[in-house]
């Protein structure tokens, strides 16, 4: 636990009236802390009435940009290309010429977008971010299933395509960023394997029976399966209603998790969410992971909206420690139903659970129910005080929405298309191009006081691995309180399908925490020590004071 090193202590009786004063002068301020933060449930504002796509697909890339796609055979979208460019594709299902967008860069701090150029079909893909910042993303449908497209962050890029740069076709498979820097394409519909990309090796395709023995007849919930890179460096993929740690390299199963209590399935067309917990004691021999995993809809589910019939969606969170020697799944209840939901982790570790129906799956025309109220999961809570209901949209955001988080703390909402085609009248869920932006309660403006500014180092700071870093940073409050401060690193991930591919945060143990000025402290922390807790590429580095992150910078870890 940090100290602060300007603090002094002088021996004093309890009754003294000094006492008796520096009691109400640090406890009365704390109190109205913890009520302020309990009556605070966030707040939504409408960033744009009509981006012109459905926000099926969202990225943060480290030029606070966001790259929007949908699909290319919706038909036309709502936004026409600039200078009278047109898409001509002879293989395109819908629409051979197309002259409007399925693609656009929303740029954040302007609160503008532009359109972007796809050729090929980016339907239900995967993407990831490489090391150097460039969006790789992989397959989709039709003529896209093989393509690999790619998306350097600067002012005027577009797209650019690779023909035929994978194996074999993907469509709702999962990517995640590897050590190495590669990035490990798992699944997609009847795909029981996976790949790599870029290509290193003659061998291109790796059998992965596990999504065999996951894939349910006639409703599959083995599509887009949950991915994450355990401490070990091996991969915990989870698929319907299992999980296993697998060893990519050895092509090899090392552990086989229970299966998850109640056995109904979470992953698409179910679609529950799942997050890796932020990542702690780093230095420690050795660190625990976590994996939470909340909604979907019961087995069956599927099979029954078709015949329309709509069942309730699961209410349980599932949350397990992968790194255990007996792990076991231990059981929460949220504080309702939620099927299509996103999970999105905040600055200060905190998880936004967003978007979504309480009733029916995912699928065209098959959830009911919208849920307008996020749910805020606080992972350091004790079980049965974790959830707090935050405030209502007035946008249903159901199939097909999306979610990722700002480097200023809002979380970036959109999409919504339960249809094959753009529907606007005479549905019960018209598609959306509504954007707009959550502001978690932390932003609330009373907590000014305690929400600390960064100062030093400049944002696009390289960081080395193990490296020391000692950050400048400003708080206006007279009292800092010491050891309620924490630095926080996030890995901003691909999200579609209610699912945050790459989504990553560690928790950097601050020390030496000294005051330099009259609102400005200094406090030290190490970088994560290996690529395998820390992929390399961008990240966002927050500082956090009780509870109240600071605007994000971006590093990157080389």
């Amino acid at each position: 636990m940090p100290t602060l090193s300007y603090s002094q202590t002088t021996p004093m009786s309890t009754s003294s009236p000094l006492f008796l004063l520096l009691i109400i002068i640090i406890i009365i301020p704390i109190l109205h802390f913890h009520a302020a933060e309990a009556a605070a449930k966030g707040q939504w504002q409408l960033l744009h009435k009509n981006i012109g796509i459905v926000a099926m697909h969202m990225q943060l890339l480290h030029n606070d940009r966001v790259i929007i796609f949908d699909r290319t055979d919706f038909g036309l979208s709502n936004l026409t290309l600039p200078d009278g460019r047109c898409r001509n594709n002879p293989n395109e299902m819908v629409v051979k010429t197309d002259c409007t967008a399925h693609s656009v860069e929303y740029d954040v701090v302007a609160n503008t977008f532009r359109a972007l150029f796809v050729q090929t079909n980016v339907w239900c893909s995967s993407a990831s971010a490489s090391p150097d910042g460039t969006l790789v993303q992989t397959g989709g449908f039709n003529d896209g299933d093989r393509a690999v497209r790619t998306f350097t962050p600067c002012r005027t890029c577009d797209w650019k395509e690779i023909d035929d740069g994978l194996a074999a076709r993907r469509w709702y498979a999962t990517n995640h960023i590897l050590p190495d820097g590669r990035q490990i394409i798992i699944g997609g519909r009847r795909q029981f394997n996976y790949e790599f990309y870029p290509k290193t090796q003659a061998k291109n395709t790796y059998s992965l029976p596990f999504l065999v023995q996951t894939n349910d007849a006639n409703a599959e919930n083995n599509l887009y399966p949950f991915v994450f890179l355990n401490v070990d460096g091996n991969l915990f993929i989870f698929s319907n209603n299992r999980a296993i740690l697998f060893d990519y390299n050895k092509n090899s199963v090392v552990r086989t998790y229970p299966q998850i209590p109640g056995g109904d399935p979470r992953c698409y067309p179910s679609t529950g969410s799942a997050v890796l917990l932020p990542l702690k004691n780093l230095r420690a021999p050795k660190v625990e992971a976590e994996v939470l995993i909340c909604g979907g809809a019961p087995r069956g589910a599927y099979q029954n909206a078709l015949s329309g019939k709509f069942v309730p969606a699961l209410e349980t969170c599932a949350r397990i420690k992968i790194t255990d020697p007996n792990p076991k799944w231990d059981m929460e209840t949220m504080p309702g139903a939620r099927v299509m939901s996103d999970m999105v982790l905040l600055p200060n570790g905190d998880v936004l659970i967003v978007n979504g129906a309480a009733v029916g799956t995912a699928g065209w025309e098959l959830g009911r129910n919208p849920l307008l109220s996020p749910f805020l999961y606080k992972p350091n809570n004790r079980v049965g005080s974790r959830f707090e209901v935050q405030t209502s949209s007035d946008i249903p955001r159901m199939y097909h929405s999306s979610a990722v988080l700002l480097r200023d703390g809002r979380v970036l909402v959109a999409g919504s298309n339960p249809h094959i085609y753009y529907k606007f009248t005479n549905v019960l869920f018209p598609t959306e191009l509504r954007l707009e932006a959550f502001s978690p309660w932390y932003l609330e403006p009373g907590f000014s006081s305690v929400r600390p500014t960064i100062v030093f180092p400049a944002s696009q700071t390289k960081l080395k691995y193990g490296q020391t870093l000692r950050l400048r940073f400003e708080v206006m409050s007279a009292t800092l309180v010491g050891d309620s401060v924490s630095v926080t690193m996030l890995s901003p991930p691909f999200n579609t399908h209610s699912f945050s591919m790459n989504q990553r945060m560690l928790v950097l143990e601050p020390h030496d925490l000294s005051k330099v000025g009259e609102s400005t402290y200094e406090v030290e922390v190490t970088a994560p020590v290996s690529a395998v807790l820390a992929p390399p590429g961008f990240y966002l580095l927050f500082l956090v004071h009780q509870e109240i992150p600071s605007q994000g910078i971006w590093v990157q870890m080389v």
